[in-house]
């Protein structure tokens, strides 16, 4: 069985479509699956709108993305863990991909991310560097995450050291365990960090960690980029 686990804080306005997506390209690739949303400390209709949705709901109060994944895989029941984040759209085509990797013999990866939304042309282009410099250095973004549930539990799960850049640290402990692939096949996820914050933000939090290293990591503050509410693209819901 598949386990899609899905981390959620105040995700009300895009779990939905998530949700919808997610269920769109599970049921046609014909394989047994569940879906869990972890609710992280949420204050808004994000749990109830889940359940509506056929999801399971965990209620976590830990606000530490790297915490909230992990409670969602010790819910989860499937040999093949995927964790896919709630602004992020999945195709069927992709989690094709994904299980053919695995049965290739990966023992997990990723895939490469684009943006949803009214991206400007140079936003498109440092995403698609970005992008590329990640599937050569073998990282899996975090809103997208496959691997089998031996493999997780073989690289201890998603290092709670780090309150971000857990998705590097998994892509390095699973890249110890066996072959980890990151995908050309695209995820879709939302624009809304770059509506949100700046260049200036993004120079901002670079100098921080290269002042301090991975110490940064090790607490929320200084880490808004991930743990203030963003601001939705125009063509999101609000």
């Amino acid at each position: 069985m598949i386990s899609y686990v899905i981390p959620a804080h105040d995700e009300a306005v895009l779990i939905g479509g998530t949700l919808d997506a997610l269920r769109l390209a599970a049921d046609a690739l014909g394989r047994p699956y569940e879906v869990i949303v972890v609710d992280d400390a949420s204050t808004d209709a994000t749990a109830a709108i889940a359940r509506e949705r056929g999801a399971t709901v965990v209620p976590v109060q830990h606000r530490h993305i790297a915490a909230t994944r992990n409670a969602g895989a010790r819910a989860a029941g499937g040999d093949v863990l995927v964790f896919v984040d709630a602004d992020t759209r999945v195709s069927a085509g992709l989690l094709r991909a994904a299980f053919e990797a695995l049965d290739r013999g990966a023992v997990g990866g990723g895939a490469t991310v684009t943006l949803r939304g009214r991206v400007a042309w140079h936003e498109r282009l440092g995403t698609a560097l970005v992008a590329r410099a990640l599937r050569w250095a073998g990282i899996a973004p975090g809103c997208f995450v496959f691997c089998t549930r031996a493999a997780f539990e073989a690289a201890g799960g998603f290092d709670e050291r780090y309150y971000a850049a857990e998705d590097v640290a998994i892509s390095r402990a699973l890249a110890k365990v066996g072959r980890f692939e990151v995908l050309r096949h695209p995820v879709h996820t939302s624009d809304r960090k770059l509506r949100t914050f700046g260049l200036l933000d993004h120079l901002a939090l670079f100098v921080r960690f290269a002042l301090r290293g991975r110490g940064l990591l090790h607490s929320r503050d200084g880490l808004s980029l991930w743990y203030e509410r963003r601001r939705h693209g125009p063509d999101e819901p609000h």
